[in-house]
């Protein structure tokens, strides 16, 4: 069992402290991020992630909760572009006039020009991976102030913080270090619930795994990102999924997870198991062919039988409901 962050919610918008500058708002099954103190007042903090689509109202609330009436963002960091972490960008980049910043490797996926890889909904073995074809890929619209981060790692309006590439999970993935207190915002370059399953998304167990599997195109990449996470030794990690985790357990359990990536992360096969996907500032070059996969036919099978059930039940019900002729 990994140690809870201790955390206390602030108002009715749903924002949880993890420090006395970082909140999360869980939003279904993602978090977004507040930096900044309460109160800041205007321009005076930062967004990160924007959440599913439909989420601009609750972030909108919880930003007034937190930082005042109106106080607007000085800029919207993005870990990454996927459509779980992307989904309110836009309106709330208008609504706020506030700059938007990304990896250049990911600005093709939220700039019109490029869908991300198909997702593989044969790895991982839950719920929420046989959904994933279902889930939007882009390209999306973040609005026309979209940013790359500055190249010298540095992030915009947050002192003491720094950008780190995490790519595997995305392209451009990045995740956000404080050194001062060691405080990392890892994205999902690993997350602290088991995203696959629908149930262990439901019930937030605190578990340490790699990065969604049936979103994650590059496995070298993400476990190198895990291996360089993991050397930062991190106090507090917070995640993009799954509750923010710390101290010596959560430590241990990324080094763990780093040592044994091939193992605990890595699928046994997969689409992007094979071979990863390819691309560059572009955007999408290439992915490997699907693997099979029978889950669909037998999927139709069963409700092929299904339906032959309540079809003869119906028959024999309709049959015990003649009159008798006499």
């Amino acid at each position: 069992m990994h140690d809870m962050v201790e955390m206390a919610k602030a108002g009715e918008a749903g924002l949880w402290d993890i420090t006395r500058d970082l909140a999360f708002q869980r939003h279904a099954i993602v978090n977004v991020f507040f930096y900044g103190t309460p109160g800041a007042g205007d321009r005076s903090w930062v967004l990160i992630d924007a959440g599913l689509p439909g989420s601009a109202g609750r972030i909108i609330r919880g930003a007034a909760e937190r930082f005042g009436e109106h106080a607007r963002p000085a800029a919207i960091v993005l870990t990454h572009g996927h459509f779980d972490h992307v989904g309110a960008v836009r309106e709330l980049s208008e609504r706020w006039n506030t700059p938007v910043y990304a990896h250049p490797l990911e600005l093709p996926y939220i700039t019109r020009r490029s869908p991300y890889p198909p997702p593989d909904p044969t790895v991982g073995g839950g719920a929420m991976a046989r959904m994933s074809p279902l889930y939007p890929r882009g390209p999306f619209d973040g609005g026309d102030e979209v940013h790359a981060l500055p190249s010298n790692g540095m992030l915009p309006h947050m002192p003491g913080w720094r950008w780190i590439h995490t790519p595997g999970h995305s392209p451009g993935h990045v995740s956000l270090f404080r050194d001062a207190d060691r405080l990392l915002v890892a994205g999902d370059a690993f997350v602290t619930t088991k995203q696959e399953s629908a149930i262990a998304v439901l019930s937030q167990r605190p578990e340490i795994h790699g990065p969604p599997k049936y979103y994650t195109t590059d496995w070298v990449a993400a476990r190198r990102s895990v291996e360089a996470l993991a050397a930062l030794e991190p106090e507090i990690m917070a995640t993009g999924h799954g509750r923010p985790l710390g101290g010596p357990a959560a430590r241990e359990g990324l080094r763990e997870l780093a040592r044994g990536f091939q193992w605990e992360a890595v699928p046994m096969d997969g689409r992007y198991v094979r071979e990863p996907a390819m691309s560059d500032e572009q955007g999408l070059l290439s992915v490997p062919p699907p693997v099979p996969d029978d889950f669909p036919k037998v999927m139709l099978g069963v409700a092929a039988v299904a339906a032959g059930v309540v079809a003869y039940r119906r028959r024999r019900r309709a049959v015990g409901l003649r009159p008798i002729r006499g």
